[in-house]
């Protein structure tokens, strides 16, 4: 009951398969077979089956390295193999994700394991960046302030971090500022879409 709730679904299944091997050789042994011999026949039979799923192999080895280096966990909403979704369980082969508009994605722990992934859950705070664009010959000053005074006034953005304001390019037809703002990785997208829709109404 207090393992990791990563962990319960991979005990699980290898838990079921151990016993389910273990009832096969106790059942064949009250038979009256020799087990000596079928340890062997199993090992060459595992050695050969081993060869043959060395894809699956590496897949168990991936889950297993997940589970002890733990790069995410159940409930961490990670970008991995051009997928994008919450972990809703960590299994023996693969792992799978639940994207935000409710698909069931399922992904090899090998290729987790040995591939670029990045997890948005691991750190409790977050940058916002923007672009907004004002046309050439308008008030970049009063811009800037009509910006910085909209991001501050949000309760949302952390105040212990500063608010970025800089003109970042200047386009075939805009002038284009650079906007940053810290705040608590929950609130990145209802910040994120409120201020675009806000500016645009101010502008």
């Amino acid at each position: 009951r207090e393992v990791n709730n990563s962990l319960k679904p991979f005990f699980k299944s290898m838990v079921s398969i151990l016993l389910k091997v273990l009832l096969v050789i106790s059942v064949l042994g009250m038979l009256g077979i020799e087990m000596t011999s079928f340890v062997a026949i199993l090992g060459a039979a595992g050695l050969a089956v081993g060869m043959a799923l060395s894809g699956t192999l590496q897949n168990f080895a991936g889950g297993v390295m997940i589970l002890i280096f733990k790069p995410y966990e159940v409930g961490d909403f990670i970008t991995a193999q051009g997928h994008s979704g919450t972990v809703s369980a960590i299994q023996i082969f693969n792992t799978i994700l639940k994207t935000p508009d409710n698909k069931t994605i399922i992904i090899p722990n090998g290729q987790l394991s040995n591939s670029s992934m990045t997890n948005f859950s691991t750190e409790p705070t977050r940058r916002v960046d923007w672009t907004f664009g004002i046309g050439y010959g308008d008030d970049t000053d009063k811009t800037k302030d009509v910006l910085r005074k909209m991001i501050e006034a949000d309760e949302r953005v952390l105040k212990d971090q500063d608010v970025f304001i800089g003109l970042s390019e200047l386009a075939d037809s805009s002038v284009n500022f650079a906007v940053r703002a810290w705040v608590k990785s929950e609130d990145y997208w209802s910040l994120y879409f409120d201020i675009n829709e806000r500016v645009y109404k101010t502008f």
